[in-house]
């Protein structure tokens, strides 16, 4: 028992979120290449040719430069045992990084210096603060011209509404950037522009108290300047208080430049010192807690043909109690079957490698035999319980989807049913009509293109995308005659999921209103767990 918490003690879990282009995957890189897993960290744009970033293994994401999907990869730094939950930085893809962040027990907020706060950020942040997860916040792209860090902190407490706690301070932004003050030590780390895709660099650091080593390495006008902030900041930001940042209330703040590999490394050595261990999660019969020694796990994310050449299904789980063993016998609490799991494994990016053991707080994959779904619980085969549902978004584009070869029905049906039930789109279909009529509805236009591509690049269908004017969804809670008995309205649709669940779609919000007021004992709902 003492082996098991002293493993899951060293176990961090966190998500890393940012609005697009804020560099968030570049940092991921960095994280890799100073925990040694990588040794040339890869560039996420550029030509054709260049090393693509190792979080981004689908095929549209090394063509575009973006993440359009969520990426779990595991590295050792510092004693600590690091599972790392790259997101998609694309508002279209909101629903897979809050699903990821189900899996999560801390994020690290990624900000551009030069933008602040940004509207993904927004987003994502409140979705963090629904959870009251702590939140590391790393200001990055110092190396180029950056707002006010007054203003920074300022524009992240009135826009997110927490408090911030600066562990170091820059000094300057792009070409007047000379470094980071490290509060705590009270020394300067001077800045050097070192190989972009390797670790090394000499790191000079001058104690802030040697005044003409600091000014002959910074210079007097930035060394004044310095000097000044440091006695404001003293004086007015919050002190650090780890307890207020595990409630979410305060997030320590970082700055550097992850492209230039600056202020990356402090950055992970504090953080992973400050981010918490797995804690109890939330079932149906009360708290789980993590120490136990009976496993316990749930699905957060199904990923069909990670690899070409496995063209299988892998389903990804966040281990909350426990130790995994791989000769051990678990629970699919949803159908009931008890059996091994299906060659578990740790996967970074598109590579795989084979688990024999894992402990709460791991991410592990294994194989889905086409019966699990996102928000699935596993557990020993003796209990009973459920871990709390992971919400389904409301699509908010509707498209009717066809195949152009009538001869490759099966491999499109096929196809677009196993990228539905990875959760990356929803499909529905009018009811009577069976998979006749595919309608496909999306929470971002993007993920339209990506099934487009994944069917074409997959499962070998073209298809043919009919957009469709409907634009608010609703699932039939309660309703006690046929659906088909529902007096609605002229620009409503009445559909149906992939479990048979009944639903309504319309053009128009008001209608909404409209249809209850026309149909007493119809209660209709927003998601669907």
């Amino acid at each position: 028992m003492s082996d098991i918490r002293e493993e899951i003690e060293k176990r961090r879990t966190f998500a890393i979120i940012s609005h697009p282009d804020a560099g968030k995957t570049t940092l991921t890189e960095k994280f890799l290449l100073y925990s040694g897993t990588i040794n040339t960290a890869g560039s996420v744009k550029g030509k054709a040719t260049a090393k693509h970033a190792v979080s981004d293994w689908m095929d549209i994401e090394k063509q575009r430069g973006i993440s359009v999907t969520s990426s779990a990869l595991q590295f050792e730094y510092d004693g600590c045992v690091a599972n790392l939950l790259d997101t998609p930085g694309h508002q279209d893809f909101s629903e897979d990084t809050y699903r990821t962040l189900m899996a999560a027990d801390s994020a690290v907020m990624v900000i551009d210096g030069g933008k602040g706060v940004e509207p993904q950020t927004r987003k994502l942040f409140k979705v963090c603060a629904m959870r009251h997860i702590p939140i590391f916040t790393f200001i990055n792209k110092m190396d180029r011209d950056a707002l006010d860090t007054f203003d920074i902190l300022d524009d992240i407490e009135k826009n997110l509404g927490v408090a911030t706690c600066p562990v170091n301070w820059p000094i300057g932004s792009g070409k007047n950037f000379r470094g980071i003050y490290d509060r705590q030590l009270k020394d300067v780390l001077t800045y050097s522009e070192t190989l972009k895709g390797t670790k090394e660099g000499v790191e000079n650091r001058i104690p802030v108290s040697d005044r003409s080593a600091l000014s002959a390495a910074i210079g007097e006008e930035a060394t004044e300047k310095l000097m000044g902030e440091v006695e404001l900041i003293d004086g007015a930001a919050e002190s650090f208080d780890l307890e207020e940042v595990k409630a979410g209330m305060l997030t320590p703040v970082f700055f550097g430049s992850a492209l230039q590999n600056f202020g990356v490394e402090i950055f992970m050595h504090e953080f992973l010192k400050m981010a918490p261990a797995p804690e109890a999660r939330k079932s149906d019969m009360g708290l789980i807690d993590p120490y136990s020694s009976d496993f316990s796990a749930f699905v957060f994310k199904i990923q069909a043909n990670t690899n070409k050449a496995h063209r299988d299904r892998i389903a990804f789980m966040r281990i909350c109690s426990g130790k995994f063993r791989s000769d051990m016998n678990v629970k699919h609490v949803q159908s009931g079957r008890v059996a091994r799991l299906s060659q578990p494994q740790q996967i970074i990016a598109d590579d795989r490698k084979t688990l024999d053991e894992a402990y709460a707080g791991d991410i592990m994959g294994v194989i889905d035999p086409g019966i699990y779904a996102i928000g699935d619980t596993f557990c020993m085969p003796k209990d009973k319980y459920q871990y709390e549902g992971i919400p389904t978004f409301a699509p908010e584009h509707f498209a009717r989807v066809r195949q152009v070869d009538t001869m490759k029905r099966e491999k499109f049906v096929k196809g677009i049913t196993q990228i539905a039930q990875e959760g990356a789109i929803q499909i529905f279909r009018e009811i009577g009509t069976g998979m006749e009529e595919i309608i496909c509805g999306v929470v971002g236009v993007l993920q339209f293109d990506v099934l487009k591509f994944r069917l074409e690049n997959e499962y070998n269908v073209e298809i043919i995308l009919e957009q469709l004017p409907y634009e608010h969804i609703r699932w039939v809670k309660e309703w006690n005659g046929d659906v088909k008995e529902i007096v609605g309205t002229s620009d409503m649709k009445r559909i149906e999921d992939l479990k048979g669940n009944p639903l309504l779609i319309f053009v128009n919000e008001w209608s909404v209103g409209m249809v209850l007021d026309r149909n007493k004992g119809l209660e209709l709902a927003e998601f669907s767990r």
